[in-house]
C-alpha cells in the first residue's frame, strides 16, 4: 500500500487506515525503528514485560545469586543490635 506524508503542525506524518492498524494488532503506543532505510511501527511492549518470568526461571536453575561479594561498612564491622 502507498500512501502520503503529510504535515502535522511542525512534523510530519502518516495517516494509517484503521483496518491496517487492527490487523497489525496496533494500540494506543507504538515502538518506532530505523532499520535499512525503512521506519518499523509495531506494539509497545510494557516496560518490565517477562521479568516475573525470567526471575522464576532463575530461581529453578539455581542462578539468582548475588553476583558480587557484598562489602562491608563501618557500620557492619561494629558492634550493633536490633532493638
Amino acid at each position: 500500500m502507498k500512501t502520503r506524508i503529510v504535515r502535522i503542525g511542525n512534523s510530519r506524518g502518516v495517516r494509517l487506515p484503521k483496518p491496517l492498524i487492527e490487523q497489525a494488532g496496533l494500540g494506543e503506543e507504538v515502538e518506532l525503528l530505523v532499520e535499512e532505510g525503512r521506519i518499523v511501527i509495531s506494539s509497545a511492549s510494557k516496560a518490565r514485560a517477562g521479568w516475573a518470568e525470567a526471575a522464576q526461571l532463575l530461581r529453578e536453575r539455581a542462578e539468582d545469586g548475588l553476583l558480587d561479594a557484598g562489602t562491608p561498612t563501618r557500620f557492619d564491622e561494629g558492634e550493633w543490635e536490633w532493638r
